[in-house]
């Protein structure tokens, strides 16, 4: 079983629009819900890929409800700490003409002790019958980045892999804890080592020094340039497929899904590369967030190539 923790998730909402001006009434094409919040996001694409998983977090509210109802309908299972508020919505903009798109994010629900140590509780009842843990995203209002230094050494104290992905302070609290994998991005890197990273070169630079002072392998995320995977003794480049895009929400989490089923199985990093960038790849053919379809991951499976990178 694999164990997803979201402490700030969401429903996402997907506008395709023509383009965007101020103080003027923007029509949609098309728009579309989605899942929202990165754990919770590969726990979607975990269960349409058929992988047993329990999704942690907090939630309230109708939106709450939704959430967990979309969740359990793909197959997904669930244990959510409800608290007063709603889960928070985002708005994902996407360009009809290839523009672009922008996330518009809320700050999430308020949590306080007593509700941050009933997921404490229902996070170590878990960890008893996990294969592997997946933490990530940004942390509620009430709650200190320290959690997740706490969560993913209490797994990894537990004999547990742990994936995982967040941004700022959370993500230099989450490598504290030392877990398995990493996914940060380029711009995420360059801040958790404290200097500017430009060019794939120095990505890699960073990444070494970085795995070699957390022992994490880290999986970093540069755009359009792809993927450089920077593992102990070894590193790979990883390019975009050439596919027509629709929204790329939620592909980065898909990446994440790909890595922990690989590791709940006792697999190589390797295998949850080429099953993480495929399901990214299908995320991004379909136009809600994280959304893919089993039978085009296994389509874009063999075209995944790991490229070995030497600096």
């Amino acid at each position: 079983m694999i164990i997803t923790v979201t402490l700030n998730p969401a429903l996402d909402r997907t506008y395709f629009i023509r383009d965007f001006e101020w103080n003027r009434t923007i029509r949609a094409s098309q728009s579309v819900p989605g899942m929202g919040g990165k754990a919770t996001d590969a726990s979607w694409v975990l269960g349409e890929l058929g992988y047993a998983n329990l999704a942690l977090g907090f939630a309230a509210g109708d939106t709450g409800r939704r959430m967990e109802k979309m969740l359990r309908q793909r197959g997904c299972k669930t244990d959510f700490v409800w608290v007063e508020g709603e889960t928070r919505t985002n708005i994902v903009i996407v360009s009809d003409e290839g523009k672009g798109q922008s996330t518009l994010t809320e700050p999430g629900l308020q949590i306080d002790t007593r509700e941050l140590d009933k997921l404490k509780d229902k996070f170590s009842a878990a960890l008893k019958k996990a294969s592997c843990v997946l933490i990530g995203g940004t942390v509620p209002p009430g709650v200190d980045v320290s959690i997740y230094t706490e969560l993913v050494n209490q797994a990894r104290q537990a004999g547990l892999p742990v994936v995982f992905d967040a941004s700022g302070p959370g993500l230099k609290a989450g490598m504290e804890g030392r877990p398995t994998i990493a996914k940060p991005n380029i711009d995420e890197i360059a801040e958790l080592y404290g200097h500017p990273v430009t060019d794939i070169g120095e990505t890699y630079k960073a990444g070494r020094e970085l795995q070699d002072k957390y022992g994490a392998a880290l999986v970093i995320t540069l755009g359009k340039e792809g993927a450089l995977a920077v593992l102990p003794g070894r590193a790979y480049h990883i390019q975009v497929l050439q596919i027509p895009v629709v929204s790329t929400a939620g592909a980065g989490d898909a990446v994440l899904a790909g890595l922990a089923a690989a590791l709940s199985e006792g697999k190589s990093i390797e295998d949850g590369l080429h099953l993480g960038f495929a399901a990214a790849a299908a995320v991004c053919l379909i136009p809600a967030t994280a959304d893919c379809r089993r039978a085009d991951v296994e389509r874009l499976l063999p075209q995944i190539e790991l490229k070995p990178y030497a600096a």
